[in-house]
């Protein structure tokens, strides 16, 4: 691939002022694409914004808050720019707590906050086809039993990495469901485990449990290398609804079934109903 084989393509990352987001942008803005950052501080966005140049800019996202969601998506559908490519990238992992639209604080985070923005962009992604739906899930999904639908209400557990698991198994099944229902509109999705990286996923998970973790974690440009290659390489231009780790394709958990997907689509759309 040349240094601008993106060049005319535009993405939307969200989280992407820190960690593997900040590592794929910037892969994606050095190749020539336009790139969209949502996150929730424009403060700490602005030096990775810079940092870019002219291909980068900025709109303010709260996954936690359903309202913000549908203010970013407003805002960047208002400027009437294709888009080629969501990434699903943001995340949390280890904080406890509830989000302001009263989901446990991951799975409100990790999973309800990024099926609204999802749907609210999906015309516009059909619209810009043929384009790309990417989510950041994790090998963690395979230790999700399944879904409590009554627990993704309650308060985060102590480590809240059991929670963490339940929202990235949410993840892999929404791209699977998306894969289902676009299936010949040109958009295609993935789902992948960017490998074990020490970012700012893991920054309140207590010690010891957090200096243990990062001592086998890749660095944020390793773990950045499944995003890139499934939002544009044209290896997988034709796959859709799949899982990856390691830019290679792997079984998902025997727990990721149609069922549980199209109960878990059922359950989001009720719950982000305007």
């Amino acid at each position: 691939m040349t240094d601008q084989d993106l060049q005319g393509k535009t993405f939307l990352i969200t989280g992407a002022n820190s960690g593997i987001g900040k590592a794929t942008a910037s892969e994606l803005a050095g190749r020539g694409g336009r790139v969209f950052i949502a996150a929730r501080n424009e403060e700490k966005t602005k030096p990775v914004i810079e940092e870019l140049g002219e291909n980068a800019e900025f709109l303010r996202l709260d996954l936690g808050d359903l309202d913000s969601v549908r203010e970013c998506a407003e805002k960047f559908l208002a400027l009437d720019e294709p888009l080629h490519c969501l990434i699903n990238n943001a995340g949390v992992a280890g904080q406890r707590g509830i989000t302001t639209s009263g989901f446990e604080l991951a799975f409100g985070t990790n999973h309800v906050g990024h099926f609204l923005l999802t749907n609210l962009l999906l015309d516009k992604l059909k619209a810009s086809a043929p384009s790309r739906i990417v989510a950041l899930s994790s090998v963690a999904h395979y230790s999700a039993p399944g879904i409590d639908f009554d627990a993704v209400r309650r308060k985060t557990s102590i480590t809240g990495l059991p929670e963490y698991a339940v929202s990235k198994l949410a993840n892999l099944l929404h791209a699977q469901e998306l894969a289902r229902r676009l299936d010949g509109t040109g958009v295609t999705t993935y789902a992948l485990h960017p490998g074990a990286i020490a970012s700012n996923v893991w920054r309140r998970v207590p010690w010891p449990f957090d200096a243990f973790m990062k001592l086998v974690m890749k660095s944020n440009e390793e773990g950045a290398q499944t995003s890139l290659y499934c939002a544009t390489s044209p290896d997988v231009a034709n796959a859709s609804g799949k899982y990856y780790d390691n830019c290679r394709e792997k079984e998902p958990s025997t727990r990721a079934t149609p069922e549980l997907a199209a109960e878990l689509w059922a359950k989001s759309e009720e719950w982000t109903a305007s």
